[in-house]
C-alpha cells in the first residue's frame, strides 16, 4: 500500500479541521506533538488498530501527519512545520487547550471503558 501524503501546497484547510474534528484523533495528534514520531502502535494503544488505521488514513490524508513505514512497523510524525507554513498559529490554537482539555480525555477512557465492558 502507498501512503498518500498531499504537498504541502494541497493542504486544504477544512481538510484539517475535518480530521481534527474527531477527539480520538485529537488525542494522538496531540501525543504526537507532546513526544515527536511515534510507532502507531503506541499513540493510543488501548484503541484497536483496525480502528486506529482508519484514523491514521484521515490525518495523513488530510496533511495533519506523516506516516513512515520503517521495517514491519508504520511511525507517525506531525507535520508541523507544513501545518504551521499554510496555516501559520493554526496548530498552537488547536492543541494548546487540549492539554488540560478534561473532555478529551473522557472521550478515550470512556471508549477504553466500553471495551473492557464488552463480551470476549
Amino acid at each position: 500500500m502507498i501512503a498518500r501524503h498531499p504537498k504541502r501546497e494541497d493542504i486544504r484547510l477544512e481538510a484539517v479541521l475535518t480530521a481534527l474534528g474527531n477527539p480520538i484523533r485529537l488525542a494522538a495528534v496531540r501525543t504526537i506533538a507532546v513526544g515527536g514520531e511515534h510507532p502507531c502502535c503506541d499513540v493510543l494503544p488501548q484503541i484497536p488498530k483496525s480502528t486506529m488505521t482508519h484514523h491514521w488514513r484521515a490525518l495523513r490524508d488530510s496533511g495533519v501527519v506523516w506516516q513512515r513505514h520503517i521495517g514491519r512497523a508504520y511511525r507517525l510524525e506531525l507535520r508541523r512545520e507544513d501545518l504551521d507554513s499554510r496555516f501559520p498559529g493554526l496548530l498552537d490554537s488547536i492543541l494548546g487547550p487540549l492539554v488540560s482539555d478534561p473532555l478529551t480525555q473522557e472521550t478515550i477512557a470512556e471508549y477504553d471503558r466500553s471495551r473492557q465492558d464488552a463480551p470476549a
